[in-house]
């Protein structure tokens, strides 16, 4: 069996746009016509430049190839350029061909992915959603501790037992800062809110984006730690591992961080400083399937844990669902609400959720049927990235 044809596609993700402004899709296909989808992860370029990436190295290394030779492909593929170190295009580029080379590979062994990867661990995964808002809201969920209350507890009767939010409003190219006590008394009040709307039985989530001091930092988390949260998410901008490192070793709060790495070598130098003990790897950023499994065996030798971040299209959900059933050391993993959004109209069989949790699919490769038609009624005609911070 070889690869003989590819494809990219860049869908545009329609308001409310949750997930990012665009997804960026991969189709790999083979002589015996089998078809494998991946997908690539905010690569900070336009979508157009990343397809042609993708394309660039698939004409160059995938052609002719065997979808079974996912290691000797991936060794090539991070090599290009003599290169051979973390860097989030080219890791993109990878994740998006390895993801479909193991779409093909258990599609042509009747087997779901996590099965060829030790087989099944968890029956079914906890998951998270953010708090987003909606249309008829009055305020933004955002920024109004009282609606994220109200939110959170809607969430909660739908059957999760964990949200999340970033009450530390922008994220800006200037980061980190030190936050002002204005932004320090509506963080806390926030947390306040949700906690006292939700109860016991729920986890509360506090997300950032890597915008403040570990000073800063540590003085919110003191504000914070008495409201039990789960985790406090990339407290500092992710190249400065020491700097987070000093966060964890000054609160009770769990740090989770991962979404900005790639890579097990990057991964492992945050565990070696035990930075955070809980990960948040984008399997479309890492450089896929066997390398988030590989770093989630590094995790585990620390004890510390997995919880797939996922800010984008259905075929990194599908993988994050794959590899979080055949670990020991899954956490939780994030959602989009309940998965019934416009993801859910790209596929054929959307991910089943029954309150709270993502049932594993037994069906081979990814567990998803990519509705094909319909990634062409999506045209993404904007300039603007992914996901963009503001200049101040």
């Amino acid at each position: 069996m070889k690869i003989t044809d590819f494809k990219t596609f860049i869908v545009g993700n329609p308001p409310p746009s949750f997930g990012g402004k665009y997804w960026i899709f991969l189709k790999l296909t083979t002589n015996t016509g089998i078809v494998g989808f991946g997908e690539a992860y905010a690569i900070p370029f336009h979508p157009k430049v990343a397809s042609q990436m993708i394309e660039d190295v698939c004409e160059r290394y995938v052609l002719g190839e065997s979808p079974f030779q996912i290691e000797k492909l991936w060794r090539k593929i991070y090599s290009s350029g003599y290169t051979q170190r973390p860097d989030i295009s080219i890791s993109g580029v990878l994740s998006a061909i390895e993801i479909a080379m193991w779409d093909i590979v258990g599609k042509e062994l009747n087997q779901p992915i996590y099965n060829l990867l030790g087989g099944k661990v968890n029956e079914k995964l906890r998951t998270y959603t953010y708090l987003y808002p909606k249309p008829t809201d009055k305020t933004n969920v955002y920024t109004d501790a009282n609606l994220a209350a109200e939110r959170a507890i809607e969430y909660q009767k739908l059957g999760f037992t964990a949200v999340k939010f970033d009450p530390i409003s922008t994220y800006t190219s200037n980061d980190p800062r030190n936050l002002t006590l204005e932004e320090l008394d509506h963080a806390e009040n926030f947390v306040r809110s949700v906690r006292t709307a939700v109860g016991k039985n729920c986890d509360i989530l506090f997300g950032t984006h890597g915008q403040m001091t570990p000073a800063s930092a540590i003085r919110l988390a003191k504000r914070i730690e008495k409201f039990d949260p789960m985790w406090l998410e990339e407290p500092t901008p992710p190249a400065n591992i020491q700097a987070m490192a000093s966060i964890a070793k000054k609160t009770s709060i769990p740090v989770a961080t991962g979404e900005r790495l790639t890579t097990k070598y990057e991964f492992n130098a945050l565990l070696k400083e035990e930075a955070a003990s809980i990960i948040q790897m984008n399997l479309g950023r890492v450089g896929g399937i066997l390398e988030a499994k590989k770093i989630a065996s590094i995790a585990e030798a620390s004890y510390a844990q997995i919880a797939p971040h996922m800010y984008c299209g259905p075929i990194i959900a599908a993988a994050n669902v794959q590899v979080a059933t055949c670990i020991s050391n899954f956490l939780i993993l994030e959602g989009i609400e309940t998965w019934s959004g416009f993801d859910s109209t790209l596929v054929k069989d959307p991910l089943k959720w029954e309150e709270g949790y993502v049932i594993p699919s037994d069906k081979p490769g990814l567990g998803i049927e990519i509705n094909e038609s319909e990634l062409e009624k999506y045209p993404y005609n904007d300039d603007k990235l992914h996901l963009e911070m503001t200049d101040s």
